[in-house]
């Protein structure tokens, strides 16, 4: 294998050639300005998720029921949106498919500019690992592992260091407001609280793509608050969050809205002015 050079002696050749070459033309402004843009072009981040075209057909019996209908969907960095439907409209075959948990009968879906198309099983489950962080109507905590631990689990599986797992995962119970709570089991945590904690074991491998399922569906009316306040927050600081829900006023409070029936998309926008709490 060649040995590479040094940065600095890799520049410092260049400029030797440079003067070398007779009359070395300048290029002119505007091909500065070009070239600039065209490296700004190249900087831009992928699409966290690109959906094209994307069908989804399950066989029940002889019955073909056709979940996805030809759904084309992009969602950038730093973008917090909810995907809206009632039951049966295709919401949740959607998240799945957005999730790595299922694959489409056809169409092309790319994650953060990867096509997992064909991706073998081990290697899916270590991408959900890296690049997604779910987070649950029903918490989805080990019982009797404390908060800390819990939120560490990720991390066990990317292979830190017990140290390293511990300063992250602390980290990002701080990030929730739970820095008090990192040895209670969760039973001993409200039902906010244990959402608050699978929302930090969601953050700690600092993922692509924050994935939120019905999030507030077992919570009473403060605590739903609590976490979509949450949730606001860490759209604010440039997370990509997809939260799917039926309600209307959890809805509203993300930044875009994405409406589906009979497994296509009916409408994506914004969210209607909540209503002023009086």
């Amino acid at each position: 294998m060649p040995r590479r050079e040094r940065p600095s002696v890799a520049r410092a050749q260049r400029a030797l050639r440079a003067r070398r070459s007779p009359k070395a033309k300048q290029p002119e402004s505007g091909q500065v300005a070009s070239a600039a843009a065209g490296r700004r072009v190249r900087r831009e981040h992928p699409p966290v998720i690109d959906l094209r075209d994307v069908h989804k057909t399950y066989s029940v019996g002889d019955i073909a029921v056709h979940a996805l209908r030809g759904v084309s969907l992009r969602i950038t960095r730093g973008e917090y949106v909810a995907i809206m439907g009632a039951s049966g409209s295709g919401k949740t075959t959607l998240m799945n498919i957005m999730g790595c948990l299922d694959a489409p009968t056809s169409g092309i879906f790319r994650l953060n500019g990867l096509d997992v198309r064909g991706i073998e099983e081990d290697d899916l489950a270590d991408v959900r690992n890296r690049h997604i962080g779910f987070v649950f109507q029903s918490y989805n905590l080990i019982p009797r592992t404390r908060a800390l631990a819990n939120v560490e689990l990720p991390l066990s599986y990317a292979g830190l260091t017990r140290s390293a797992r511990h300063d992250r995962a602390l980290a990002a119970l701080r990030e929730v407001g739970l820095e008090d709570r990192v040895h209670h089991l969760p039973s001993e945590l409200s039902g906010g609280q244990q959402q608050r904690v699978a929302i930090a074991r969601a953050l700690v491998s600092n993922p692509a793509l924050i994935l939120a399922d019905e999030p507030t569906g077992n919570l009473d009316s403060a605590s739903g608050a609590e976490v979509l306040s949450l949730f606001e927050r860490l759209g604010e600081q440039g997370r990509t969050i997809v939260l799917i829900t039926h309600e209307d006023e959890v809805a509203t409070h993300a930044r875009r809205v994405i409406r589906i029936r009979d497994g296509a998309i009916i409408s994506d926008g914004r969210p209607e002015a909540r209503e002023p709490v009086a």
